[in-house]
């Protein structure tokens, strides 16, 4: 099957740009509804953090370490490099008797802006601590030193990422047809989209009552929901819908326009891709399937935000808007 049409760009009266991709709505029985191909294979990129975080928690290593649920919600983010987000991070490696150099990230400049100046302005560079993933990192310390690995926690074929790997399969139900390197130095495995939403369907189900790994993901899920400020920052799209939906959703992005959510009161999971790897479009996606879905009001603002608002040029003046394409989440 093909890639769907989902989002279009609509400058004037004259369609500019449209945007292809997959998604999937899933309960634990299977698939609710789809468009494009279910069995497209992707990276989830960052949108599989708290798949990657599972054996943090149900190998005994986050409560060996008394981690708490913040520092769980770091574990999943993509953060923006924020005072709130390296202060934890240094505070977490400090905890466990490690430094800024065992991370094995890799450094970017923080997308936080103030932070961002602060460095600027004092000519100092950036260190793996600002870098996004410094939290999943931060987990994987911990996991590692519970394990007694090697300091080469994101090799391929260390205990730290085979047991990722092993965790990652089991929940999306297949196994990974291969694996690529992803921005911060770790694996990223690949799955189809359908297994991803059946993942996230997983997290959506689990009570917290049941073995180690339900428990698991009951906690990832309801630490997320409850920090959203963690997960991602001011300014981001996993922070806004998280808040506007009041603690009741759990979603998270990942680079080249994937993006996840968990609806644990539905008890459905939802993954989607776009095929040209455009944030704006993904963004827009999965808003409007959560409206469709009924756990986001579309009169709210970050409806707007994301969708439905117009889009303006440097000088505030009207040039167009983002619309659904035909047959992508048309109304019930």
């Amino acid at each position: 099957m093909a890639a769907q049409a989902m989002i279009e760009l609509w400058r004037g009266e004259m369609l500019e740009s449209r945007h292809l991709g997959h998604a999937v709505i899933c309960d634990a029985r299977g698939i609710v509804e789809a468009w494009g191909d279910p069995e497209a294979v992707i990276f989830p990129r960052s949108s599989c953090k708290m798949l990657q975080a599972l054996p943090l928690i149900e190998s005994g290593a986050a409560a060996a370490s008394g981690l708490s649920d913040a520092q769980l919600a770091l574990a999943c983010a993509s953060h923006n490099g924020a005072a709130i987000h390296t202060g934890m991070v240094a505070q977490w490696l400090a905890g466990l008797g490690l430094s800024e150099s065992d991370l094995r990230c890799g450094s970017h400049m923080p997308y936080d802006v103030q932070a961002n100046k602060a460095l600027t302005c004092s000519d100092q560079p950036p260190c793996q601590i600002h870098n996004n993933c410094s939290g999943k990192h931060s987990g994987f310390l911990t996991l590692n030193r519970h394990l007694r690995g090697g300091t080469e926690y994101v090799e391929p074929d260390h205990p730290v990422q085979q047991a990722v790997k092993a965790a990652f399969e089991e929940v999306t139900g297949e196994p990974s047809p291969g694996f690529g390197i992803d921005g911060c130095s770790a694996p990223n495995f690949a799955t189809t989209v359908h297994g991803l939403a059946r993942a996230m369907a997983f997290f959506a189900t689990a009570t917290g009552t049941g073995n180690a790994r339900n428990r698991a993901a009951h906690r990832l899920t309801r630490a997320m929901a409850a920090f959203p400020e963690l997960v991602a920052g001011e300014g981001r799209s996993c922070t806004a819908l998280m808040r506007a939906m009041g603690g009741r959703v759990a979603v998270k992005t990942g680079a080249e326009a994937v993006f996840v959510a968990i609806i644990p009161e539905r008890g459905l999971g939802v993954a989607l891709k776009i095929t040209d790897g455009a944030t704006r479009a993904s963004e827009a996606a999965i808003t409007a399937i959560l409206v469709r879905l009924g756990v986001l009001g579309a009169e709210d603002q970050v409806v707007a935000t994301y969708l439905s608002g117009p889009q303006k040029n440097w000088r505030g003046l009207v040039t167009g808007e983002l619309r659904l394409a035909p047959g992508f989440c048309a109304p019930r």
